[in-house]
Order: C-alpha cells, then structure tokens, then sequence
C-alpha cells in the first residue's frame, strides 16, 4: 500500500499486490479499492500485479474541493500508472471507474494499455436525452442527490438493496456484504460524493469508446438496476470495435460480491488475462 501526490496536490492511496503483468482496477461509486479485494487477491495469487486506488474524494485519498469530474479522475488514474511506471496494463472498471476507464483510454490512449475490461460500467451515457432515449431521466440522478443531501447514512444503507439485488427473490446477499457497502460509503467525502453523481450521470463517453483499440470484454448483469444494460454496456460494446459482450442472467450491479455471479465473474477475468 501506499500514495502518490498528484500535480494539484491531492493524495491518491493504492494497494500493490503481487508480482507479474500489472492489471489495475478502478471502483464504483461511493465505494474505494477495498470493493475489490477478492479479485485483487485472485490476480496477485495468479501472476499477476493486482493495482487498485481510491478515487480523489473516496476511502483513504485526499478530498479537494475541487476536482470531482471525470477528466480529473482519468488524470488521477494516468498518474498512477505513469509513476508506478506500469505498462502493458490491463484496466478493469467497474460501473463509475469503467467511466474513469473510458476516459483514461480517450484522454490517454492506450500507449500503456493492453486490454481493458467495463463492468456494470457507466459509458456510454447514463442520462436519459433526446440522443440517448435509453437512458435515466434526470430526477432519478436528483433523487440521489437528494438522498446524499438528506439522511445519507440510510440513504446507503438502502441503497446497497439495490446495488447488490437483495430486494429480489432468492437473493443469496448477506448482511455483512450490505454492511461493507455502507461502511465504504460513508468514508466518501460529502462534496466527493455528491459531485462525482454528476461526473458519472451526466458524461458522454461515446467519443472516448471509439478510441479503443485493445482488447475489450464487457460484462454486465441484465438485473443491473442501477446502471440498465439496454443504456450501457450493450451500447458501450457496438461502439468498441472487437469488444466481447457477456450478459449474465439474473445478476445484479454489485455481481461481484453475489454468488454465483462473482465465481462465473472471476473464471472470465482469468480467462481473458489469460488468453
């Protein structure tokens, strides 16, 4: 573990674990680089370097006021890579970093990237309008808004029903798993987390996809109610040329930490690290 600055001064926390071809993971929102242990340890235990940091404003990173948008978070990611002067990389995103990712890839090709994995990832664009008919009507984003404004505390602890698909029949998520995502959560800081609603809502990540040239698979929960698969990575996958769709049935957004979804999750990683 350990942080690098970045050049408007905030600190940035990471976990480095193993030895191998670096794979660098980026986490939802308003979680940090702890909602992805598992897959941080399944890499690092298969030969892999495992990279994961905390988002400016989230976990153990710094909270500027300033900064909470999409370029910088991309920005962020490139300085890690370049000072941890990884190469060959591949990036793994998961639904607010699959945007980081996507911008990463936009502003900063792919010079040290390899192949890159979108999951439950926010691109091509989460809010509904006129162009993107699929999409989220804006009050949904406000309703957020609203609930980080208000009782934020409960407003996560609701949330993770969601997010992890509790409040469907049959769901196998344990309290702790809800527990961990509440936890996490309110270690965002409150401007981090209200303005990163907007960096993950409101931007268009079309552009950005086009200009990927490696490796791509997506995968996506078509249960995902927090970020629909019709609006994301079904569109996110016409738009990368080359790019490998796998829908999982039934799986919710946080799939991860779900069984069966997180066992049929990490065989797909492996085997796309390893192909």
């Amino acid at each position: 573990m350990g942080t690098i600055t970045t050049t408007d001064g905030t600190e940035i926390f990471f976990k480095d674990w193993g030895a191998g071809r670096p794979v660098v993971f980026s986490h939802g929102w308003p979680l940090n680089a702890d909602a992805w242990d598992e897959q941080l340890q399944l890499a690092a235990s298969n030969g892999f370097r495992a990279v994961a940091h905390d988002r400016r404003g989230h976990g153990r990173s710094g909270q500027p006021w300033d900064g909470n948008d999409m370029d910088t978070y991309a920005d962020d990611l490139a300085q890690l890579i370049e000072r941890l002067d990884l190469r060959d990389v591949t990036l793994v995103g998961h639904s607010t970093g699959g945007g980081e990712v996507t911008r990463y890839i936009g502003r900063h090709g792919t010079g040290r990237v390899a192949s890159a994995v979108l999951l439950g990832a926010v691109p091509p664009l989460m809010l509904k309008t006129e162009a993107n008919p699929e999409g989220l009507p804006i009050e949904v984003f406000d309703g957020i808004r609203a609930g980080v404004r208000g009782d934020r505390s409960q407003f996560y602890r609701d949330l993770s029903e969601s997010f992890y698909g509790a409040n469907r029949p049959g769901s196998s998520v344990s309290r702790g798993v809800r527990d961990a995502f509440w936890m996490w959560s309110m270690q965002v800081g409150y401007k981090g987390a209200f303005d990163c609603i907007k960096a993950f809502s409101e931007t268009d990540f079309t552009e950005d996809l086009r200009r990927f040239d490696i490796p791509t698979l997506i995968v996506h929960g078509d249960d995902d109610q927090i970020v629909p698969l019709v609006a994301a990575g079904a569109k996110s996958a016409k738009l990368v040329e080359g790019a490998t769709l796998k829908v999982y049935s039934g799986a919710p957004h946080g799939l991860t930490a779900v069984a069966p979804f997180r066992d049929d999750f990490h065989a797909d990683l492996l085997a796309f690290l390893n192909r």
